[in-house]
């Protein structure tokens, strides 16, 4: 069944937060609902659309930032009475606009998630959740990584409370009261939750999941142990999820999946006979999807997927049809109400205009007098930097209130700028010098105009460590500038797993000395990415890695005065060997080092290296042959008197070059890798084999796994 939405603006609030837009109930069934949100000017707007308009209901005063919106009630009853988190205190408010509660929550942190059922409230800042009923504390748990959903499945079907939290490390945790009942491992740090067909299905027990890499699952959470449904992998390489609803857009009695995410794609999703997720329908936002529902908002009748969006757009996608009639030639006739609104807004325009004048001109006045004050205009920046595994590089998205000007990234260490298709942005290097001011990196990205979204990508290498800034400028008056920094770890392309092969030969670092679990856990985040800044609780903790780019291991277990790290990978020992040793030196804590190298590991190394390396030599043989093969086409005038593999090339010219330049200075990058493993082999044994670099990247260039393998062991 084709699907044919059609676009609409409705109005446009403050920056808004995750989940902070939610559709009240309806009257009567597909009669118009009004529209309920709140943004970090700390306003509460409710509003109905009324022949294309949006009408106020009530608007609260500016206040904190909201942080989450969501709707509540008796049990069985419409939830129509709206709770906003703001700071650490819920308010709630009747659908007329009347505060009738102010609680202020034992929460030392701001609120980051809040789900509300009945009478009972759970509430959630970084680590800690907690539950309320009736406003009086019942339940508390300390999370062991930070928090960035909670949900509670339905209490009318299950007869009990089984709060749900999304945790960072890649986990579900399902809670029994102030207990962890068990925890759900998942392909990534999950972001939102949200109950299977609005009500967690027939068992009330089926849970939906998005994480920040892009992917979606349903997971039936029943008391015993998870059972998972399905998941649709990001195939397309597109955004994390930041929200999900179910609605029945097809009208076919089968609620769709809406899901929104942070690259401004929304999708639609509907099931085939086997229930499994099918791409329906996507439309393109020019910002991150903040909040999606599905409900009837323009028009009695005509059913609408509503989205707000970063900068605050309230946006539709309706099923009302757009009339048009035919005239004559290609002259379309638009109705009276349509002409009306046009005028309508060439009027508002006119008296926006003027206004900006009016204020501009105040503006200079008051600078030119003697008691002026420089005015900084704020604005709100909205980053993330994640390591994405599919290619081990680093994804930095900016996304800025209003349109973006320039963005100027500055690094202290050497790193890969990679292309990003979706990017329009003009990109020129500046010349810098890296020895006395370590400045290895200066890029400066333009914008066109209403650029509000820019995503950039970088690749690291491990055991190189420091700062990356990026200065957004965007076009306001007068300018002004935001600077932002993102830490490059020295085992930057490592990321967390939950398991690791233990068959495999590992070599093991140990540390011994007088610090504290706090003291080697704050070296362990200073070394690797996506461990919680906050000291685990217990006496140690064992966290599992995995290499993106090589899919090498490490295995790292600590507790106060000892700390033991396993991988078979011989130059990330030496790097945490180099970087712990250092930090301590800082802290004036003398360290007893020892480790354990296993030989076998250099070769099994060398083996995940090798498909890597193979790939990367005949791609790059195959884009030289490119240019010869094309004039001999031209020349000759086809190619039937090729071999195959040629004609295969020049067939595949196209994707070859595309890719070839998707990997700027990958080989290199592996040939590095190869030689830090050759010094670092020998460095364990006390030799220096720098001389014999040269010879490895001869060996290299006329590269065979065999003689490559006989140059390490042949070496010592």
């Amino acid at each position: 069944m084709e699907l044919q939405l059609a676009r609409v603006d409705y109005l446009q609030v403050g920056v808004t937060s995750q989940k902070t837009m939610k559709l009240l109930p309806a009257s009567r069934r597909r009669a118009t609902q009004k529209v309920v949100i709140g943004d970090h000017d700390g306003v509460v707007t409710c509003l109905g659309i009324k022949k294309g308009e949006a009408m106020p209901v009530f608007k609260t005063l500016p206040g904190q930032r909201i942080t989450r919106l969501e709707l509540g009630g008796a049990l069985n009853t419409p939830q129509e009475k709206i709770f906003v988190a703001t700071g650490s205190e819920v308010r709630g408010f009747t659908k007329r606009g009347k505060q009738f509660l102010s609680f202020e929550t034992n929460l030392t942190e701001n609120i980051k998630a809040m789900h509300i059922s009945g009478a009972d409230l759970f509430l959630c800042a970084s680590y800690i959740y907690n539950h309320y009923c009736d406003c009086k504390d019942q339940h508390y748990y300390l999370s062991g990584d930070k928090i960035n959903d909670v949900l509670c499945l339905p209490v009318e079907k299950l007869s009990c409370i089984r709060p749900i939290l999304a945790c960072q490390d890649r986990v579900l945790r399902v809670l029994q009261g102030s207990d962890l009942l068990y925890e759900v491992e998942v392909s990534g740090p999950p972001t939102v939750l949200a109950l299977n067909n609005g009500n967690g299905g027939d068992s009330g027990e089926e849970l939906l999941f998005g994480t920040s890499d892009g992917k979606v699952g349903l997971i039936q959470v029943s008391s015993a142990s998870p059972v998972h449904k399905w998941e649709i992998r990001n195939e397309k390489k597109r955004g994390g999820i930041l929200c999900i609803d179910n609605f029945d857009i097809l009208g076919d009695g089968v609620k769709e999946l809406l899901v929104g995410r942070d690259d401004g794609m929304l999708e639609i999703y509907n099931f085939d006979s086997t229930n499994e997720p099918v791409l329906q329908y996507d439309h393109a936002l020019s910002e991150s999807i903040t909040s999606i529902q599905g409900g009837c908002v323009g028009k009695d009748g005509y059913d609408e997927i509503l989205a707000s969006t970063y900068s605050g757009w309230v946006t539709g996608l309706t099923t009302e049809p757009v009339h048009r009639e035919g005239g004559s030639g290609e002259e379309l006739k638009i109705s009276q109400e349509m002409q009306n609104k046009i005028s309508s807004l060439r009027n508002e325009l006119e008296h926006l205009q003027i206004k900006v004048l009016q204020e501009r001109e105040k503006y200079q006045q008051s600078s030119r007098s003697s008691t002026a004050l420089s005015a900084v205009p704020a604005f709100s920046v909205n980053d993330k930097f994640t390591l994405n595994k599919d290619d081990a590089s680093y994804s930095l998205i900016l996304e800025v209130q209003t349109a973006i000007d320039n963005v100027l990234v500055q690094s202290d260490v050497p790193i890969d700028l990679l292309d990003v298709d979706k990017n329009s942005a003009v990109v020129s290097f500046s010349g810098c010098d890296s020895e006395p001011n370590s400045n290895f990196l200066l890029a400066t990205y333009r914008c066109q105009a209403n650029t509000t979204r820019l995503e950039l990508k970088i690749r690291s290498i491990e055991g190189q460590y420091g700062t990356l800034q990026a200065y957004v400028t965007p076009r306001i008056q007068p300018k002004t500038c935001q600077l932002c920094q993102y830490q490059i770890k020295p085992l930057s392309l490592h990321q967390r797993t939950h398991f690791i092969d233990h068959d495999r030969p590992m070599n093991t670092l140990m540390l011994k000395g007088h610090f504290s679990f706090a003291e080697i856990h704050s070296w362990v985040v200073f070394c690797l990415p996506e461990v919680p800044e906050k000291t685990p609780i217990g006496d140690s903790v064992t966290f599992y890695f995995q290499n993106t780019f090589l899919d090498t291991q490490l295995e790292s277990t600590y507790r106060k005065g000892e700390g033991f790290f396993k991988s078979d990978n011989i130059s990330t020992i030496s790097i945490l060997k180099d970087v712990l040793s250092k930090e301590a030196t800082k802290r004036k804590i003398n360290l007893n080092i020892s480790y354990d190298i296993n030989e076998v590991s250099v070769n099994h190394t060398l083996k995940l290296i090798h498909p890597k390396l193979e790939y990367q030599l005949l791609l790059a043989k195959k884009v030289q042959l490119i240019d010869a093969l094309k004039e001999l086409q031209v020349h000759e005038g086809n190619m039937d008197f090729l071999i195959p593999e040629y004609r295969c090339i020049l067939e595949e010219a196209d994707h070859l070059l595309e890719e070839y330049k998707k990997q700027p200075a990958h080989l290199e990058r592996l040939y590095g890798m190869i030689t830090d493993l050759f010094i670092d082999k020998f460095k364990f044994k006390g030799t220096n084999v720098k001389t014999k670099v040269p010879l490895l990247l001869e060996i290299l260039d006329s590269y065979d796994q065999n003689a490559l393998i006989a140059f390490f062991d042949a070496a010592a």
